[in-house]
């Protein structure tokens, strides 16, 4: 299994978006790269935008099944890459768009979808492209959120997880 790490905004649809993909076995929603001082925090305390952390989703996926070019365009596609700090009506610091990579080889992969992206935008990326420093996952509160609340609040349409559904994966 592989491991990717994709802040999206909001964390609840992020993970429930990317776990719809094939070849997903499993997702995590938790902190990533924050302030190196500030070990294991909790929702509240990254909420206050003092920590510098980013609600991220960690995705581990079978790379026989779905590749990361594949994932990381599905993620573009669930994203705003010209927000600064903002998703839908979240705001903050938390919520700022991010891919943190654990295996530098992916690190050129991941550009050249970048890249392609940055053409498309007649803004600029705002998108933050660097390893994973640290991660935390949240707790289980938040974990599965949108399927133990199918009416909680999501900032992504529910056309975007039927999208995700019928996608047909593609390997690198």
């Amino acid at each position: 299994m592989r491991e990717i790490y994709f802040a999206g905004g909001c964390f609840w649809g992020a993970e429930h978006y990317l776990k719809q993909i094939h070849g997903v076995v499993d997702t995590d929603t938790g902190f990533a790269n924050g302030k190196a001082d500030i070990v294991s925090p909790t929702y509240e305390e990254v909420y206050t935008d003092q920590t510098g952390y980013a609600e991220t989703v960690r995705v581990r996926y079978d790379e026989r099944i779905v590749g990361l070019r594949f994932l990381t365009r599905m993620f573009f596609r669930a994203i705003d890459p010209t927000s600064l700090n903002q998703q839908g009506e979240d705001r903050g610091t938390r919520y700022r768009t991010g891919v943190y990579y654990t295996d530098p080889a992916d690190l050129p992969l991941l550009r050249e979808v970048f890249r392609e992206v940055e053409q498309t935008l007649d803004r600029p990326m705002q998108v933050e492209l660097e390893p994973l420093r640290a991660y935390y996952s949240a707790s289980d509160y938040h974990q599965d959120y949108l399927d133990q609340h199918q009416d909680g609040y999501c900032h992504l349409p529910l056309s975007l997880f039927k999208y995700a559904r019928e996608a047909v994966p593609e390997t690198d």
